[in-house]
């Protein structure tokens, strides 16, 4: 699964670089853009957080972890978004 690429690794922890495409038609993996960032199509709206809500579930089901080792390390209202998971 193309998700489980990591651009870095430290302590069974992954940090994924994330562009989200909001207001969508379905929430899916869309592609790799030419610089490596994941760009991913959510259904939610940018607003009151509910983006960003949707692309934990959508993380945390599709890497089979837990809601709470999924972190936004930066871009809580950016396009851009840098993603912790923590699998262990």
């Amino acid at each position: 699964m193309i998700l489980k690429e990591y651009i870095n690794k430290e302590n069974g922890k992954r940090v994924f670089k994330i562009k989200v495409v909001p207001n969508s038609k379905e929430t899916t993996f869309f592609s790799v853009m030419d610089n490596g960032i994941l760009k991913i199509k959510l259904r939610s709206l940018p607003e009151k957080g509910k983006a960003n809500k949707e692309l934990i579930d959508y993380f945390a089901n599709k890497l089979e972890v837990k809601k709470n080792k999924i972190k936004i390390l930066s871009g809580l209202t950016d396009k851009i978004k840098l993603i912790q998971v923590d699998f262990l």
